[in-house]
């Protein structure tokens, strides 16, 4: 498979070219408050759901300033992000539904979930939510010691949680969980596969996750193996993207099948079948082909498919039918 480079970062991805997570000073709670009170401290709010809040009448982050985090939140913990354009950021999480409503008011904003407003607000912005959103999520999730029982207490600036047990004291680590997700290719056709519950004609790559002591090239051999029967050689790695919805990475790769015979195993999948870069083309134009949507790296992976195989764009394609489709509808 050609190594050509991505057009752009994927979604959520590329988050370190701009922000440094200063990891190696989380510890130093003195500093950290200095930074916390500091007049240059942005912080983004989240709610139970993992939504955020949005200028209401444009798409970008709704931050609060320090005084704003005080006068509305008063002593809410913050979880220290990182650094980005010389400014300290953090997160808040208001559990609260109630108080987290009457926020919108408070701040004149709007909340959204990272699914609608990944693919609106500007990747810096769409970054630093997607990772907000990734540890406020472990956090809610990891309150008591998986050990013993007792209940945690978060430390290293809310990147850690450690057992209040003296006679356990086990820290705890944000976790993340490996999936893969793959272009398998065969003889200029792409396997795509789709589930019962998905958008009618909707079709993606196929993906899965990690098992215990499994490399990530025989995840992927396995999990297509498992959902469409198509055995595969070769696997290549492509890139990946951060997905916490509520706590994956992506690892995307590009495939060579060994065996192209699609006989569905684990009923994972509705249907499963080969397309060429013509009847994607031809799906689209008639809607019977419904890709990703552009926020996943499904998309990316289809996308970066179809330019290396018919100099095709995927996101001028996609424009097109759906200008075509309802320029007919107002007929």
């Amino acid at each position: 498979m050609d190594s050509t480079p991505l057009p752009r970062p994927n979604t959520f991805a590329g988050l370190s070219l701009i922000l440094d997570r200063v990891a190696e000073r989380r510890d130093e709670t003195a500093w950290v408050n200095a930074q916390a009170a500091s007049a240059d401290a942005r912080y983004i709010l989240l709610d139970a759901l993992g939504e955020t809040y949005l200028q209401h009448d444009r798409e970008t982050l709704r931050w609060l300033d320090a005084r704003e985090r005080e006068d509305l939140l008063g002593d809410l913990k913050a979880s220290l992000l990182g650094f980005a354009d010389e400014r300290p950021h953090f997160m808040l999480s208001v559990d609260d539904s109630d108080r987290a409503a009457a926020l919108e008011t408070q701040l004149g904003a709007r909340r959204a979930g990272l699914r609608d407003a990944g693919l609106h607000l500007p990747a810096d912005e769409a970054g630093l939510f997607a990772y907000a959103k990734g540890l406020a999520h472990w956090q809610r999730e990891t309150q008591f010691c998986a050990r013993c029982g007792a209940p945690l207490v978060l430390v290293a600036a809310g990147h850690r949680a450690q057992c209040t047990n003296t006679g356990c004291g086990r820290l705890h680590f944000p976790r993340t969980d490996a999936a893969i997700i793959v272009l398998v290719e065969h003889e200029g056709a792409c396997l795509l596969g789709r589930q019962a519950g998905w958008p009618e004609g909707r079709y993606s790559t196929l993906a899965g996750f990690v098992e215990p002591g499994e490399a990530l090239e025989d995840a992927v051999r396995r999990e297509v193996a498992e959902e469409s029967g198509v055995v595969v050689g070769d696997v290549h790695y492509h890139s990946s993207q951060p997905w916490p919805l509520p706590a994956s990475l992506m690892v995307g790769f590009f495939a060579k099948a060994i065996s192209p015979a699609i006989r569905l195993r684990d009923d994972e999948l509705e249907d499963a079948r080969w397309f060429t870069p013509q009847q994607i083309v031809d799906g689209l134009a008639d809607g019977s082909f419904l890709p990703s949507p552009p926020l996943s790296v499904s998309y990316r992976l289809l996308s970066h498919w179809l330019h290396l195989r018919a100099g095709l764009d995927l996101d001028t394609l996609s424009k097109e039918a759906r200008q075509a489709r309802k320029t007919t509808a107002q007929r």
